[in-house]
């Protein structure tokens, strides 16, 4: 009983997911052409929304500098559980080619939240886009609603722990 509730509240899940629409550089651009008709995210259920308590996925499209990264933590924390972040680009994903010349730079949005998904490029291709979000559908399947998000990242976090 327990297994298909699971699984039909995955499906539920995957099926209508809500990414917030914000961009911090070139990436955003590619984020944007993603939703056209050409791609149409529509057709995966996703419909963009404009405020954090209304989305369920973070896309991280861009250069993340440290001014930027307090507003990002912000705005993953509004966002209502279950939660999910996409890096879209080698600028979000590991600094880009501004992190070694720069200050301002993070070398990666993963030292500020957690992220799910990681999609390669400079800038990625929409197509690239659709399959981050074919990979989470993938990972949202899988869940349980037993052991959630959370609390499977502390106890990997214990079993790693030597004394």
């Amino acid at each position: 009983m327990v297994t298909q509730l699971e699984d039909l509240l995955n499906w539920a899940r995957l099926s209508s997911m809500f990414p917030m629409t914000f961009g911090l550089a070139c990436c955003a651009i590619e984020f944007m052409s993603t939703g056209t008709t050409v791609y149409d995210m529509d057709r995966f259920g996703m419909a963009p929304r404009s405020s954090p308590r209304q989305a369920d996925v973070m896309i991280v499209a861009g250069t993340v500098t440290f001014k930027m990264a307090d507003r990002i933590k912000r705005l993953y924390e509004q966002m209502a559980e279950p939660r999910y972040v996409i890096s879209m680009g080698s600028c979000s994903n590991c600094g880009g080619p501004y992190w070694q010349h720069g200050y301002h730079v993070v070398k990666g949005v993963d030292r500020i939240v957690p992220v799910d998904v990681y999609v390669p490029g400079c800038p990625p291709r929409p197509e690239a886009l659709i399959g981050g979000f074919l990979k989470l559908q993938e990972k949202i399947r899988s869940e349980s609603l037993v052991a959630p998000k959370a609390i499977e990242a502390l106890l990997k976090k214990e079993s790693h722990v030597s004394v």
